[in-house]
């Protein structure tokens, strides 16, 4: 639109443009149609026309008077002083403020000289025309007219230059960037007003119609720039009486309607403004009309026309941004005491009082520090200083509801920015909490005192404020918490862009580098920040602890949460979270000594890592893994193992290698964590490892029983000579009789018997092999488990039978070093028995003594004896060997003591047998005796020879006295006593248990025993039945 751009050439934006996109929130609004330019026009028409009598102005003595700038003016003015200086303005004001003295603002003068500061000479350049930056003080005057208006007469010398200073309406025209021709016009339109009334008020007059009705296109340089000028009366008139009157305005006024639609015409061009035109003398009778209104009906001796709120707020903070030096806008003039006192005036037509004049004074020293990018810390100190001067006007008792609008709009303004640093106080003053982080929070928590004790309480809202987070009544904790917070939140963020985090050891990384930078944000809160807080918050340090504490917590839980195994990144990550725990513990503790609870607030808000808890609850997981695995191994190895050795030099099973290796790595591992080792986490992983050897000690010798290569009982016969078997025995085959072994027993008595061990019983020397190598790896892990070193003891027994590291002698594996030796004595008993009634079974229990003694000696069954026992000598380790051969001697014994009890039907004995079958005894015994390097003590076999021998002794005693032991064992083994005429002798059980003194045994004797007497015995007796 070509008039405003036009506009926007003439009226160029200064620096009291007010930023509404800037971090600092204007509190008063924004007013439509009118901006900063309009308002601060506005503002200095109605700061001259309150002036117009004050010295300096055109009153006094100096009656108002206009001069055309028919000369070239160099900015020229009023000569006249303050009102302390009746010297006519030529001296100026050059005293010392003293509100720049309380306030502890700087001086201009300090800087530079008052008489050398901005200066103007005679012929010399245009408005404006400056040799020096600073105070506008010192400007040309014309000698020959002293004090008067904006324009003199050129009667001084050419090349003459004097210099005067300038008068307070001079400074104000030169502060607020209003040209000579817009003054002049303004003089102008005043003189043609005040004809014949110099002396009316200046709240009676509505100055926006009267330079409307004066003022006319010719008086301006070209068209556009009158309607411009036309238009933002119409605006000021609209926004005073309409949008924002002081006294409430009923929507359906037809005044109001009818100034609109003024104003709204003047959009497209000019109103016509002369004194015949209809459209002025309908704007003058609506603008006079709603001027004039009263709250009461009562007539006013005050218009209103620019007392309405917030235009007025607008209008009065253009007038006090006039006090900043043009030139550094961080100064303020040292006029300031003469302008506001001059800026008062004005009160009565904006409606403004002392006590807002505070409020917006204290504003507008804030807003000049905010927007000056805060480099003036005496602006914020001066602000500070108005603040408490502002708490006071708050307690008293004639405020007015406007002033609380005033001061809920720019406390909350001013409280939000201050916030807005002290949120994150880390950010805004990484230097530390000296002088203006100070500042800044002592005006913070002063501007908070007043919106909630004498704000609030009026029941202006603060929109603002967050009600919840004001719970605690200590904002200094919530500035606290909320910088640290933010401060982790950007370290976290910063390592997260830094670090490419794409596998779990980046993640464990960057966590470890958090804690160590957690720990250094704690040290510096303490040395940089907490010294200052301390002033408003007894535990500062301690807070910033636990909400550091607190944050890494949060992470670090998220981090845990995504873990399933323990690692050694992991082990870090917790050793790093324990000792940054343990820093920020000691914090709260030391900031706490002088507090009456302790600190106890402050460490029950923290909740404990646990970090010891974590890492043996995910040491505990990972044992219970190990152990899975190796229960993995286990059942492979009951699916696989074929119970061949692994080489010669390792005759043992493949998974015994596999689960013995598998137990030795699990405990390396277990030790190569890098954590402290409680003795009970050791505890746990023995019983576990354990428990799986145990398992596989079941799966080893779980090969069956002895009692299924036993052959069984046959049934009880009496022996006949004259038998029919005998009969066809001896017809059959009478060589057999005569002859010293059977073809079969001839191959085996050749001059290299083989060995009679089958693959079966080899595979069961293999199941020993392992079980004695299953227990030497025991040993290993024993004394892996114990020389380790303990960081950690036990505080609980939770193992008080098992606590057997303790002891002289540490072991961890008693109970399976128990099942290994039952499991040893098992699987060697079941390959004897098997040797000896399964593989020898032709030799031995088939073979000697088949048919009568002599005929059928045991020597080949020793032959072949010998060999086996060479060949599990060398399959069995020399630890298996010992009970190995032991089991095979009592396999041995039990099948010779079974030939002579239970031999069947083809076998008896005579009393002369005996001691042929003992010197064959003795031949066995010798045997086992003599084998190896001891591997049998004699001690040994005797024990286990003594029933044999016992037996062998009944069958050399009489059969008369066979038969009378008998009866008197059985009789007394069933309660009877001595047997009584026609009682029998009753037949005794079968135990098993054969004894030289069991009734059963002898029993048996006699049932094997070849002579009539016998024979009868048992007919009569217990009718047994003839050998078939």
């Amino acid at each position: 639109m070509p008039s405003q751009s036009l506009k926007e050439s003439l009226c160029q934006s200064s620096h009291s443009s007010i930023d509404f996109e800037t971090d600092l929130e204007f509190p008063f609004g924004k007013l439509d149609g009118l901006d900063q330019d309009d308002l601060r026009n506005t503002a200095y028409e109605i700061f001259f026309t309150s002036c117009r009598s004050s010295p300096g102005f055109g009153g006094g003595r100096n009656a108002l008077s206009y001069y055309p700038a028919t000369t070239q003016d160099n900015g020229g003015g009023d000569g006249i002083g303050n009102n302390n200086n009746n010297n006519g303005g030529r001296q100026g004001l050059m005293g010392t403020s003293r509100l720049k003295k309380m306030l502890g603002l700087k001086t201009t003068k300090k800087l530079s000289s008052p008489s050398s500061r901005r200066s103007s000479s005679i012929g010399g350049g245009g408005f404006g025309s400056n040799s020096n930056p600073g105070s506008p003080r010192s400007i040309c005057s014309s000698p020959g007219r002293p004090g008067f208006g904006f324009g003199f007469s050129n009667t001084a010398p050419p090349g003459l230059r004097l210099k005067r200073p300038m008068t307070s309406a001079e400074i104000m025209r030169q502060q607020m960037k209003v040209s000579e021709q817009s003054d002049n016009r303004l003089r102008k339109t005043l003189m043609r007003t005040l004809v014949g009334q110099m002396g009316r008020r200046a709240e009676t007059i509505i100055l926006p119609l009267e330079l409307l009705r004066h003022l006319k296109p010719s008086e301006f340089n070209i068209p556009p720039e009158y309607h411009i000028w036309q238009k933002r009366q119409l605006k000021i008139l609209e926004a005073g009486l309409v949008l924002h009157p002081s006294i409430p305005l009923d929507r359906a006024n037809i005044h109001a309607m009818q100034l609109r639609d003024v104003v709204r015409g003047s959009e497209i061009k000019s109103i016509d403004t002369s004194k015949n035109s209809e459209t002025m003398r309908k704007l003058c009778n609506c603008v006079v009309s709603l001027s004039w209104r009263s709250n009461n009906g009562v007539p006013s001796d005050v218009c209103h026309w620019a007392d309405g709120y917030p235009l007025n707020i607008h209008l009065y903070l253009a007038l006090l941004h006039s006090i900043f030096d043009t030139r550094d806008e961080t100064l303020v003039l040292d006029e300031v005491d003469e302008l506001l006192e001059l800026m008062k005036k004005t009160w009565s037509t904006l409606g403004i009082n002392k006590l807002i004049h505070n409020v917006c004074f204290t504003w507008i020293l804030f807003q000049q520090y905010v927007m000056t990018d805060q480099t003036e810390h005496d602006l914020l100190s001066a602000s500070l200083a108005m603040l408490s001067e502002v708490s006071n006007d708050a307690k008293r008792a004639d405020r007015e509801v406007i002033y609380f609008k005033v001061l809920s709009a720019a406390l909350n303004s001013m409280q939000g920015w201050l916030e807005r640093r002290l949120l994150d106080y880390h950010e805004s003053f990484p230097k530390g909490a000296t002088g203006l982080m100070e500042n800044i929070l002592s005006m913070a928590l002063s501007t908070k005192k007043i919106l909630e004790e004498d704000v609030s309480n009026l029941g202006v809202t603060q929109d603002r404020m967050d009600t919840e987070e004001d719970t605690a009544g200590n904002r200094v904790d919530y500035y606290i918490r909320s910088s640290l917070k933010i401060a982790f939140t950007k370290m976290l963020e910063n390592g997260a862009k830094s670090e490419n985090i794409q596998v779990e050891d980046d993640t464990s990384e960057a966590l470890i580098k958090l804690a160590k930078e957690t720990e250094e944000l704690a040290m510096k809160e303490k040395e940089l920040f907490s010294f200052v807080l301390k002033r408003w918050h007894p535990i500062a340090t301690g807070v910033a602890a636990m909400t550091l504490h607190s944050c890494y917590g949060v992470v670090l839980k998220r981090y845990l949460a995504g873990v399933h195994t323990l690692t050694n990144e992991l082990v870090r990550v917790l050793q790093g979270a324990g000792k940054l725990e343990k820093l920020l513990v000691q914090i709260v503790v030391e900031d706490s000594n002088d507090c009456e609870d302790g600190g106890k607030a402050v460490v029950r808000e923290m909740v404990p890592y646990e970090v010891d808890s974590i890492i043996s609850g995910l040491l505990k997981k990972w044992i219970d893994e190990r152990l899975k695995k190796g229960r993995e191994y286990l059942t492979r190895a009951k699916e696989t193992e074929n119970w061949n050795p692994r080489s010669k030099l390792q005759p043992y099973a493949h998974s015994a290698v596999l689960i013995s290796n598998f137990a030795k790595e699990t405990v390396e591992d277990f030790f190569d964590i890098p954590i402290a080792i409680s003795d009970d986490l050791v505890q746990d992983l023995a019983d576990g490892l354990e428990l799986l050897f145990r398992d596989y000690t079941s799966f080893v010798a779980f090969c069956g029983s002895k009692q299924s290569f036993i052959p069984t009982l046959p049934p009880l016969t009496r022996c006949n000579r004259d038998s029919r078997f005998l009969k066809l025995w001896k017809k059959a085959s009478p060589c057999r009789v005569a002859g010293e072994d059977s073809p079969k027993t001839e191959s085996m008595n050749g001059i290299h018997p083989r060995p009679s061990t089958s693959r079966g019983t080899q595979r069961l020397y293999i199941r020993l092999n392992t079980l004695h190598y299953v227990l030497s790896q025991l040993h290993i892990l024993d004394k892996m488990l114990s020389l380790a070193p303990r960081q950690t003891p036990s505080l609980l027994t939770r193992h008080p039978n098992k606590r057997r590291h303790l002891d002289p002698t540490p072991s961890y594996f008693d109970l399976a070093r128990s099942s290994i030796q039952a499991a040893s004595q098992h699987v060697s008993e079941v390959a004897a028995y098997r040797l000896i009634f399964i593989d020898s079974n032709s030799v031995f229990y088939d073979g000697f003594y088949v048919g009568d003694v002599a005929n059928s000696r045991i020597r080949p069954a020793l032959r072949i004896l010998k060999q086996n026992l060479s060949l599990l000598a060398a399959i069995l380790t020399d630890r298996a060997q010992p009970l190995a051969v032991k089991e095979v001697m009592k396999a041995t014994f039990e099948a010779f003591l079974m030939v002579l009890l239970a031999g069947g039907a083809h076998r008896m004995f005579a009393k002369s047998d005996s001691e042929m079958i003992e010197e064959d005894f003795n031949s066995l015994k010798r045997i086992f005796c003599t084998y190896g390097e001891g591997l049998v003590s004699e001690e040994v076999v005797e024990k286990e020879a003594e029933i044999l021998e016992g037996i062998i002794g009944l069958m050399g005693q009489s059969t008369e006295q066979l038969i009378e032991d008998f009866s008197i064992l059985a009789c007394e083994s069933t309660g009877i006593g001595v047997v009584g005429e026609g009682q029998k002798v009753p037949m005794p059980p079968t135990t098993g248990r054969w004894h030289r003194a069991d009734p059963n045994t002898i029993l048996r004797v006699l049932c094997y025993r070849n002579d009539s007497i016998a024979n009868r015995f048992l007919k009569t007796t217990f009718q047994l039945a003839k050998r078939r």
